[in-house]
Formats: structure tokens, C-alpha cells, sequence
């Protein structure tokens, strides 16, 4: 069986940035890409010191993403960094984080970490506090030469044409996944009333929603709406929408289900649907007004709903 002893020692990464490091020379090469360009990562880190509290906030293991993304040594890293810090926080403000609880905090003097030439985070107002959500640092050439020095393999970037090398400069944005998730939990949880009836709503972006769209017979035992309802869910299904059919209780409470699951969009089947194949189209945020649309017609609707509003 398995067995543990000095020489199966392993280790858990802090982050996933050095993994890119590693590869930053095989990447350029086979890829072909030319500096400035960048190398994305999603998986695992691993952080023992920290205590685990405030919900999905401090955890010991949790899912991170980063970019690092290489210049020049000669380029304006700060200007560089500033349109990253930009672009980072119209990403926020897209998947649906709320603007006004976001702020800037720049690390400064003892604050900066000893790999940085700079660094900026981006806050969120949780309801413990405002803490780091987002941090864009400039990590300069650091991480390559250590990584060099260590293996005595050069990590020096040949300019295509030219006799010029250097060691390039690195710009890393970088963002857990749990925070982002409580961030957007934060943002979209809301309270309202209908007729005197408070609820509780949740207003993700369609393109978050954990489901897009439900789907409702608007009676369940007559088998021609139960089959247009399901026809239609199952065309939206392979479109790649995660899609709900229900068909449980009142419309009105399935309306309600839907809202506090976040769901932004609900379609009805109804007996006009059997006459002029139409349904009615309900918006979480806008309950009170309802509209028809074509059946066929839904899928566009939905994938043009689901677009990040962020420019290219």
C-alpha cells in the first residue's frame, strides 16, 4: 500500500504563475508568438498560512486565474499596467460585480512585494469589509531570472529580425475564482416587493446565471403544451443554454422559484403557442411587462442577451 517517507515529499503551488514561467521559452517558440503576448492559466493553489474564515473569502485551497503577460524591458510597463488594471475592471463590471463597491488600493513601500516594481489591487465592499478581489502587478523580470539562475537555462527572448535579446518584463493580473464568485453574490443579491409580498431576488448576468432560461407548460396535463415546452427546451439545450423545465405549481410560482435562483429570462407555453407558435417571454427584471416572441426566435434572443458587454 502506499506509504509516506522523505523521499516522497511533494509540494502545493502558492499560485500558477510559475508553471508559465517554466514554459514561458517552449511557448514562445512553438507558438510563434511575438513579445508583447501573454499566457493565461486557471487550476489549484494552495496558501497554509492563511486561517479560513468569512465564507468562500480565505480558504486554504481555492481556483486562480492569471495572465502573464510579457513586454519589452524598454516598453512603459506603467502605462501597460494601467490598461490592464482598465481591462480587469470593464471585466468585472460585465459578468455583473457591482462598479459602486469596487475601488482601487495601491501597494506602496512595505506594502509591495519583493518581486514588484509595482502593484494595484482592485477592492470589493464585502459585507465583513473591503478586501483585495483583483491585483494587476508588475513583476519585471524577477520570476525568468530566478527561474534561469536556478536551472542555468537561458530564458532570454530573441527579437524575430534582429541581433537584440533580453529577459522580458512581466505585467500579471491575477484573480481567485472563489472571491469572484462571492463578489458576484454580493452584487446580484437584491430585495423587493410585489403586492406587498417581499422577496428576495438574485440579478446575475444571463452570461453567470446558473440557469438561462426556464421553461413552463402553462398547464401540465394537457400533452400539446407539455410537448412544445419540452421540444423547445431541448432545441435551447443544444445551443449550449442551461436550460430549466418545470412544470410544478402555479406560473406565478414558478415565476418565483426562478427569480430567487437568479434566472433571468422565463418562457411560457401556452394555447396561443398552439395557434401562432409563439410564447410569452417573462424578464426577472422586469416582471411586471411580458412579451411574445417566435419560438425560433429564442435562441438568437438568449445568445444576444448573453454577450458580455465589454468592447473589443
Amino acid at each position: 500500500g502506499p506509504y509516506a517517507d522523505g523521499a516522497s515529499k511533494s509540494y502545493l503551488r502558492p499560485e500558477t504563475a510559475q508553471g508559465i514561467f517554466v514554459n514561458f521559452k517552449q511557448v514562445a517558440y512553438v507558438m510563434r508568438q511575438k513579445i508583447p503576448f501573454g499566457i493565461a492559466q486557471i487550476g489549484k493553489a494552495f496558501r497554509n498560512e492563511i486561517t479560513p474564515r468569512q465564507f468562500l473569502f480565505r480558504s486554504r485551497e481555492f481556483e486562480q486565474m492569471e495572465i502573464e503577460y510579457f513586454i519589452d524591458p524598454e516598453a512603459d510597463f506603467k502605462a501597460i499596467q494601467e490598461d490592464w488594471i482598465m481591462e480587469m475592471w470593464n471585466f468585472l463590471k460585465a459578468v455583473g460585480v457591482n462598479e459602486s463597491l469596487l475601488d482601487r488600493q495601491v501597494h506602496e513601500g512595505d506594502k509591495l512585494a519583493h518581486y514588484a516594481r509595482a502593484c494595484t489591487d482592485i477592492v470589493f465592499r464585502y459585507p465583513f469589509g473591503t478586501q483585495e478581489l483583483l491585483g494587476v502587478a508588475a513583476r519585471g523580470e524577477y520570476d525568468l531570472q530566478q527561474h534561469a539562475k536556478a536551472s542555468g537555462e537561458s530564458l532570454e527572448y530573441q527579437v524575430p529580425g534582429q541581433k537584440r535579446k533580453f529577459v522580458p518584463h512581466v505585467i500579471e493580473p491575477s484573480l481567485g475564482i472563489d472571491r469572484l464568485f462571492l463578489a458576484l453574490l454580493c452584487s446580484a443579491y437584491d430585495e423587493d416587493e410585489i403586492d406587498g409580498d417581499k422577496r428576495s431576488v438574485l440579478r446575475f448576468h444571463p452570461c453567470v446565471a446558473p440557469i438561462t432560461c426556464a421553461i413552463f407548460p402553462l398547464l401540465k396535463n394537457k400533452p400539446p403544451l407539455v410537448n412544445k415546452a419540452k421540444g423547445l427546451a431541448s432545441m435551447l439545450r443544444t445551443r449550449g443554454f442551461n436550460v430549466l423545465y418545470d412544470e410544478a405549481g402555479t406560473i406565478g410560482k414558478r415565476y418565483r422559484r426562478m427569480d430567487e435562483v437568479g434566472t433571468p429570462f422565463c418562457c411560457t407555453i401556452d394555447f396561443d403557442t398552439l395557434e401562432d407558435d409563439t410564447v410569452t417571454v417573462r424578464k426577472r427584471d422586469d416582471p411586471m411587462t411580458v412579451e411574445r416572441m417566435r419560438r425560433d426566435e429564442i435562441g438568437d434572443f438568449l445568445e444576444k442577451e448573453c454577450r458580455l458587454p465589454m468592447s473589443c
